[in-house]
Formats: structure tokens, C-alpha cells, sequence
């Protein structure tokens, strides 16, 4: 019998010449080195997998690019619509600016009013009337509401309530504060308000609190509530 020796190659058996059997050792080849030069495996990737990667970094690049754009035109679209708003009177669009007729409006409210509703006598006719509304139970009381441009085209109106003064006054002008002044309209002392959107002229009384406010200047507001008186209604006949 023949051994294995550790290492060696295998051990074939074979016989000489005389009949003797002999070990015949063959050396076992050396396992072939790697080429450095050759790429290895799993560095080896397809191309279309190359492509893939190219196509989804296309693709998140412009789905950021459009909701940059979206952010941007967002902006632009509120930037504008806040410029009209504050560039226009009372917070309206050059559309809805609109002259109406106030003479059967003041006349109903007259009747409905708790308090004495004045509205403009004799106001020069470059004066327009623009918005009128009334309101029998408003968040501050019964609200009566005269909107005019002026004849600059700058926002002024008219405001009465029976409401708190102290809630009323600031949320009808915008935020105005009172002031240490007044304005003598005819034979009433109104006091002076001013704001980031509004001045205003207050006239309190135990009954009601009449406003005179807007964007044109304090002569022009002093002018419009000079020339307020009640507004009196035609009595109702029985038939």
C-alpha cells in the first residue's frame, strides 16, 4: 500500500520493468494568480444599470427643479394679490370698484337704526359713492356702512354702532390708535385717530359712535364729516 504525503501531488501506482510495483509522485499545478489588470466581479456592472441610475438622478433633479418653481410662483402670485390689496381702497380690485346709489339703502336703514343714521348732505359731486351696508346685528351692535372715493380717487368712508367704542373703533379703522388731538368739524370736537392703514375722526356719543376714516388725507376726512347730517325717514302711513 502507498502512503499520501501532505502537500504532495497524488501517488500513482505503476510497475517497472521486473514486475516491481513503483510510486510514481506528480506534482499537483499551482493555482493561477489573479490579473490585477482584469476588473473583479463586483466591480463589474451592467450598462443598463449605469443607465437606471443616470434616468432617476434626471428625474429627482427635475421634480426638485418644479417644486422650485412652484414655491416661486407661489410667492409672486401672493407678493401681488397683497400689493392690490393694500394699493386699492377698502381692499377692493380696480374691477370691483363700482359707484351705487345710497338714497333708498340710507332710507331703510334710517328706520331700522337704533340711533340717529346721518349720512352726507351736499357733498361735491366728484364724490363717489362706492359701497353702502347695514347691519341690525353686526359684531359690534347695528352697523351702518358709507364707502366714498374721493375725488383723488382715495378711500374714505363713514361707520356708526351702537357697539363698544373701545372694540368697534380699532377693528372699523384697521388697528388705529387714538390720539391727544382733535378736529373742530362745525360745532363738534372729533378726536384724531391714526394707523398703519387708516387715520380716522371719532365722534362718541351716549347713543352711537360715528367714524369717519380712510386713506385720503385729514382735510378730506374733516370735509365728509362735515357735511354728515341724520338722515330722516318719511313717516309710515296706515291704509
Amino acid at each position: 500500500m502507498s502512503e499520501r504525503g501532505g502537500g504532495c501531488g497524488a501517488v500513482k501506482p505503476v510497475r517497472d520493468h521486473g514486475g516491481v510495483a513503483k510510486e510514481e509522485v506528480t506534482e499537483a499545478a499551482p493555482a493561477a494568480e489573479a490579473d490585477p489588470s482584469e476588473p473583479r466581479p463586483e466591480d463589474q456592472r451592467p450598462a443598463a444599470a449605469d443607465g437606471d441610475d443616470a434616468r432617476a438622478r434626471r428625474l429627482k433633479r427635475l421634480r426638485l427643479q418644479s417644486v422650485q418653481n412652484m414655491v416661486i410662483s407661489t410667492a409672486l402670485i401672493t407678493l401681488g394679490t397683497l400689493a392690490v390689496y393694500f394699493l386699492t381702497p377698502n381692499g377692493e380690485t380696480e374691477q370691483q370698484v363700482r359707484s351705487v346709489e345710497y338714497e333708498v339703502a340710507s332710507a331703510t336703514a334710517a328706520r331700522a337704526a337704533p340711533y340717529p343714521l346721518v349720512v352726507p348732505e351736499g357733498l361735491a359731486g366728484d364724490w363717489r359713492a362706492t359701497s353702502v351696508r347695514y347691519e341690525p346685528q353686526g359684531e359690534y351692535g347695528a352697523t351702518w356702512r358709507l364707502g366714498f372715493l374721493d375725488p383723488d380717487e382715495r378711500y374714505a368712508a363713514l361707520a356708526q354702532s351702537d357697539g363698544e367704542p373701545a372694540d368697534f373703533v380699532p377693528s372699523v379703522t384697521q388697528n388705529a390708535a387714538e390720539t391727544d388731538r382733535t378736529e373742530r368739524v362745525g360745532d363738534q370736537e372729533w378726536t384724531v385717530w391714526e394707523g398703519p392703514k387708516y387715520d380716522a375722526l371719532v365722534l362718541t356719543e351716549p347713543e352711537v359712535t360715528t367714524v369717519v376714516m380712510g386713506t385720503a388725507p385729514l382735510g378730506q376726512l374733516a370735509k365728509l364729516a362735515g357735511t354728515l347730517e341724520v338722515r330722516e325717514t318719511e313717516p309710515t302711513t296706515e291704509g
